[in-house]
């Protein structure tokens, strides 16, 4: 059986996890270029006034050729490990900098990666950014910056922002099941990674969260502590449809085979991403199966609602009711009443994969794509204890 909540879901704000609308507009590319640009005016003026560490400086210290240096600098070129030691050292003494714009000439590359994250001011959740935090420090190690592009669904914004050529590779996150991106990065010839996956990801570069095993690892767990009626509480699709987010679609279908193979009946509820939502669906799922004694629910924002609500039935979290986060950070598990058992999302490996593959494919194009697939790691918390015998 499948609950619809039946809480409105505002139509004038995005919803979904990749919405059409956008909270803020996204600032016009002359902008973008103008600050992006600034802090290099600043370095050139500087420059200009001060005596400048060569190449040629840094060769005869090092006792190496102006190439070899020219290779570590731009990263043309492979050059032994204890060559590029000795390379560094001398720039170091000498407080050789490198010339970021005429690095990227040279190269014929600005090492820049872009991290397309739409509806970043309404989607920056803890489990979010731990996947950001990932991906620079990814890009980081491979001598490359991180911009975050906090770019809508809208074709004209993104065509505008690829055909500018500042960056040499894109990410993007929240993926859909049909993401018009893709066919957009693909067009523009752009090296790409996908944090998620599309409908038929086999042609992609992909890292994601397994949500499949989690949801059979996180079902079994509850299972284990004599739990049979165990309902899914999932994020409302919105204006988007229930096709249009990868996570919501993939974990429901894993906990409907979960139930069949367990000759247990589904149930599954939608709430929007809210506490009051999650407030609201908990006394009308209560009353509609007062039978359910867990809940495996999959919408951060909507889950301290959900303890509330449980609360104002007269029941008790875990007493009475069991509730686990599944895809919740650790921290905000913490921060709920009481702490919530979850299953915590790889999201820093996740993103450092993702941008390490990235800078693989921008460096060799016959790179192998990754396709990594990870299962939370199911996390301590006060909300989960052994079925009642008897209920209230």
């Amino acid at each position: 059986m499948t609950h619809r909540s039946s809480i409105p879901v505002d139509r004038a704000a995005p919803v979904g996890r990749c919405g059409a609308s956008f909270a803020r507009p996204v600032p016009a590319v002359n902008d973008f270029f103008k600050r992006f640009t600034e802090p290099f005016a600043a370095l050139w003026s500087t420059a200009r006034r001060s005596p400048m560490v060569r190449m040629q400086d840094v060769a005869e210290r090092a006792n190496v050729s102006i190439a070899t240096v020219s290779f570590v600098v731009n990263g043309t070129k492979r050059v032994s490990e204890a060559t590029r030691a000795r390379v560094e050292s001398a720039m170091t003494e000498l407080g050789f900098t490198r010339n970021v714009l005429a690095r990227a000439l040279a190269s014929r590359r600005s090492r820049i990666i872009a991290l397309l994250f739409p509806e970043l001011d309404t989607r920056g959740n803890a489990s979010a950014m731990e996947f950001v935090h990932g991906a620079s420090v990814g890009a980081a190690e491979r001598d490359h910056h991180l911009v975050l592009w906090p770019v809508a669904n809208d074709p004209a914004a993104l065509r505008e922002y690829l055909d500018g050529g500042l960056v040499d590779g894109v990410l993007a996150m929240e993926v859909q099941l049909e993401d018009p991106r893709v066919p957009m990065l693909e067009a523009a010839g752009i090296p790409f990674v996908l944090i998620g996956r599309t409908a038929d990801p086999s042609a992609y570069a992909y890292a994601d969260i397994d949500f499949e095993t989690t949801a059979h690892e996180n079902l079994d767990h509850l299972a284990g502590l004599g739990h049979e009626r165990i309902a899914l509480v999932l994020e409302h699709p919105g204006a988007l449809g229930e096709s249009a987010y990868g996570p919501p679609v993939r974990l429901e279908r894993a906990y409907r085979e979960w139930a069949v193979a367990h000759g247990a009946t589904a149930v599954v509820a939608m709430t929007a991403r809210d506490p009051a939502g999650g407030a609201e669906l908990a006394e009308d799922l209560l009353r509609d199966h007062p039978d359910v004694t867990a809940v495996l629910i999959a919408n951060d924002e909507a889950a301290p609602g959900l303890l509330r609500g449980i609360r104002a039935t007269g029941r008790s979290v875990p007493r009475d009711v069991s509730v686990l986060a599944l895809g919740m950070a650790s921290r905000t598990a913490a921060l709920c009443e009481p702490p919530l058992v979850h299953s915590a999302p790889p999201g820093y490996d996740l993103g450092h994969a993702a941008a390490r593959a990235l800078i693989d494919l921008v460096e060799d194009a016959d790179a192998e794509p990754i396709r990594t697939l990870l299962p939370c790691v199911l996390g301590e918390g006060a909300s989960v204890a052994p079925v009642r015998t008897t209920l209230p």
